[in-house]
């Protein structure tokens, strides 16, 4: 553990001869405008490109192999292995490039629950990324920091490149973690989503295995009356934007725990919001977070001026904005809450066959939880053109070290124990697949999650609820601010055979997909799974 004075980098090995301590936002703001690293756009906000990578490399994530976690990871094409000579190697290739660099620390920490907190440091070669760490780690009081001691490192290094015949990567960038040294290594990327998801998967190793606490990739908010609810949900499904809700306070919108004494917490200071078609009469609450102090990635300016097109996917479709949560105004201070009485799985159904809306029983949830079905559509990635199934464990396999049935496990427990209504929103298309059909406006699904919270949608009763001949799931047959014709996604179709044999292939892919957590489930679980299917 390293102490947080100004001479302590020497402990790491890092001699560099220029090292900026915990800058405050405006000095590392005005830094990167000095180093012409970025322009300030017309909302406030610093806005920067992250270079070669704009979002996540997971074929380049490694986890070290020791006799910590040899038998507990599950390794495979998500976690893979690293060799611990190697990581001493490319250690030491780090600091030394390092050591020639101006650099910048960052003393924050993870955890809202003071009992699970965990102090990080941040070394970097990128005021920017500096920036990124104060907005969407916690922040600690001056008080604190000068009690300051880091328990896990980050060394984040973008213009270092790894020689994969010499270094064993696969290639010039990576991210590999380090459980029993505490430490992340990061080079040859600046895409600041890296550094965040490094933290996010050792806590989402060391939580379940030390802490008997459950870590999920999911937002949540509470409210007047003290009731939390969850979002799961992958990129692109609403997460943020559902989260952020002007009736509710906000506890986070992306990373947090829930204990066995069933306290919800963020584990983060801030939030990291997609920024793709952003309207401020839609998500006013995004919108207006991007003022001075939050850090936009990777977005276009309009032809001669600094105002944000948002619109604009030249450079990636994946443009971001990070900001403290201070930013939002109805927020949950401490980011914390109990008594979770509502979860909703979130999912953008391109095919069209979901419901919009759709109760589960405990064992649908915990399937629905391990398949972590969305859907890409055209233009997401090179080669696609029609939507394509994609499913992620727990909703977020790439940050996940155990087997997705130990979580799976912890959070059907947790279910039972405080008898909570699970939830699957179908945020995606009605009418038809994407291309033909229409995304769900944003005003429904508000409509749909405000029913559920407020319990408007009565007892699971045939009277109530519809069971869907194809997924088995029950979807209300009324809801206010719904039409009704919108929470039948057949009926949006007005065409039958179509419909059902679209509903088919969906049904095919979760079966396959499944296939891989047979072995590892009980026939509970397995029976949450839609039980028909076609050849």
């Amino acid at each position: 553990m390293i102490c947080a004075t100004e001479t302590s980098l020497n402990t790491y090995g890092i001699k560099s001869k220029k090292v900026n301590y915990n800058l405050s936002t405006e000095v590392l703001h005005d830094i990167c405008l000095k180093k012409n690293l970025g322009k300030e756009s017309n909302l406030g906000a610093l806005a920067i490109h992250t270079g070669e990578f704009t979002g996540r490399s997971p074929k380049d994530r490694f986890i070290v192999k020791d006799e910590l976690t040899e038998d507990k990871i599950w390794w495979g094409d998500i976690n893979i292995p690293f060799k611990e000579e190697k990581f001493e190697a490319l250690y030491h290739k780090i600091t030394a490039h390092l050591s020639t660099k101006e650099l910048y620390v960052r003393d924050a920490y993870a955890c809202a629950d003071s009992r699970y907190k965990m102090n990080i440091r941040i070394i970097t070669e990128l005021p920017w990324v500096s920036l990124f760490a104060n907005n969407m780690f916690l922040r600690p009081t001056t008080k604190e920091l000068n009690e300051f001691t880091a328990e896990w490192t980050v060394l984040q290094a973008p213009s270092f490149m790894a020689v994969p015949s010499e270094d064993g990567t696969r290639q010039h960038n990576f991210s590999i973690l380090n459980f029993k040294k505490k430490i992340i290594l990061i080079g040859g990327s600046g895409y600041t989503g890296e550094v965040k998801k490094g933290i996010f998967s050792a806590l989402n190793f060391i939580l379940p295995t030390e802490k008997e606490t459950l870590p999920m990739h999911c937002s949540a908010n509470v409210g007047k009356d003290g009731d939390t609810a969850i979002f799961f949900g992958l990129s692109g499904t609403g997460k943020t934007t559902l989260s952020t809700d002007p009736n509710r306070k906000l506890i986070g919108d992306d990373e947090h725990g829930w204990t066995k004494d069933d306290v919800i917490f963020n584990f983060e200071g801030g939030c990291y919001a997609k920024v793709i078609n952003l309207k401020k009469e839609n998500e006013p609450g995004i919108y207006n977070a991007i003022k001075k102090g939050a850090l936009l990635e990777n977005v276009v300016f309009k032809e001669g001026t600094n105002e944000i097109n948002f619109k604009d996917t030249s450079i990636t479709q994946n443009t971001r904005v990070s900001y403290p949560i201070h930013h939002i105004d109805n927020v949950q201070n401490p980011s914390m809450g109990k008594n979770p009485k509502n979860i909703f799985f979130l999912t953008a159904d391109a095919f069209g066959v979901l419901p919009p809306m759709s109760k589960l029983l405990p064992s649908q949830a915990a399937y629905h939880f391990i398949s972590g079905y969305t859907a890409k559509v055209a233009g997401t990635e090179a080669g696609i053109n029609t939507p394509v199934p994609s499913f992620s464990a727990c909703f977020g396999a790439p940050f996940m070290p155990l087997h997705p049935s130990a979580y799976a496990e912890m959070l059907s427990e947790k279910m039972k124990k405080s008898k909570v209504n699970v939830w699957l929103i179908n945020t995606g298309w009605v009418g038809g697949p994407y291309g033909v059909g229409s995304r769900i406006k944003l005003e429904y699904t508000r409509a749909m999650i405000n029913a559920a919270l407020n319990g408007d949608l009565g007892a699971y009763s045939y009277n109530d609820y519809h069971i869907h001949s194809v997924f088995g799931v029950a979807q209300p047959r009324k809801c206010p601010g719904v039409p009704d014709t919108i929470l039948s996604p057949r009926a949006t179709w007005n065409n039958d055979e179509a419909y059902y044999k679209m509903a088919f292939k969906l049904t095919n892919a979760f079966r396959k997909n499944f296939e891989q957590y047979v072995p590892f489930t009980s026939e509970e679980i397995q029976r949450g799974g839609p039980q028909r299917f076609a050849h």
